[in-house]
């Protein structure tokens, strides 16, 4: 069915001299422009078109594919500002998308990289753009598990940490002191649920938490021990910078790994590092070095 700022696949209904007529259900006949028209088309056949306006205001179809859809969010391009109106951005049309004065958070300029959610003003009937993300987020519960890989767009800013887009829905947030560099802002990562609190917001973290994330940590601390003479210079003790630059991941996630590896007794856990219970079959005598950069655990 076809809807206003979104794909569609749709059949050919009659052929006609300025393009082709597809069925749009409720939306009645849509013209799609013979520039889209592949040559030879026939009526039944179906094409994966966006339905959108064009500069008159009628609805049409185009086999361009935008940058975002009404109801994304996305990082787009200001190519051009009228002072009484808005801002113009890419989309990846050739008619850009209009992001109203009233719908910017902050001025913007031509060349900035804004992130942005499409929708259809309910005045105007049109698609239009905005910055002010917060009353888009989904009212819907959050229903995610803890651990849960998840797609995130990063679109802001804190003292805490960086805002995110979950999964074109929901407003998260990661730590900044669980990151061992800031993402920048319009970055598409995968991150994991930390938490999904009482007000619908998310706590994210970038590596996996729980036996997932500390089975294979704890096999690379056992391994570097292991290499470097059964010691290694960290412990709970050590800043989270350090651990973050060193192993991947978060000091928790260090501190967690160490933990159980302690419990199972297979390491010793003293003021300024950690061991291995018996270092006598261990060749290599050198430890290891805070500044050397150990792979990440998958």
């Amino acid at each position: 069915m076809a809807q206003l700022g979104r794909l569609a696949s749709l059949r050919v209904t009659r052929i006609a001299t300025p393009g082709v007529f597809l069925d749009g259900g409720d939306l009645g006949e849509i013209l799609m422009p013979g520039r889209y028209v592949p040559r030879g088309t026939l009526p039944g056949e179906a094409f994966i078109v966006f339905v959108h306006l064009d500069s008159e205001d009628r609805i049409v179809a185009t086999t361009e594919t935008p940058h975002i859809q009404v109801g994304e969010f996305a990082p787009l391009r200001v190519v051009s500002i009228n002072a009484r109106i808005g801002a113009f951005l890419d989309w990846g049309l050739t008619k850009d998308l209009l992001l109203p004065m009233r719908e910017q958070s902050r001025r913007v300029n031509v060349g900035d990289w804004v992130i942005v959610h499409a929708f259809v003003d309910e005045k105007s009937r049109r698609i239009v753009a905005t910055t002010r993300l917060n009353r888009h987020f989904s009212r819907e519960p959050a229903r995610y598990k803890e651990g849960q890989p998840v797609n995130i767009l990063v679109y802001g800013e804190t003292e805490l940490g960086f805002k995110c887009v979950v999964e074109n829905a929901h407003d998260g947030l990661l730590y900044r002191n669980e990151l061992a560099t800031p993402p920048a802002i319009g970055e598409k990562l995968t991150a994991y649920i930390r938490t999904v609190r009482a007000d619908n917001k998310i706590d994210l973290r970038l590596d996996r938490a729980g036996y997932h994330r500390i089975l294979p940590l704890s096999e690379k601390i056992l391994a570097e021990l292991t290499a470097r003479g059964g010691r290694l210079l960290y412990s709970d003790k050590t800043p989270p910078e350090d651990i973050r630059e060193t192993f991947g991941v978060s000091k928790k996630a260090f501190k967690q790994a160490i933990g159980a590896l302690f419990k199972d007794r297979r390491i010793v856990i003293e003021d300024h590092g950690i061991r291995l219970p018996d270092t006598s079959l261990i060749i290599k005598p050198d430890t290891a070095s805070p500044k050397k950069k150990i792979a990440a655990p998958k």
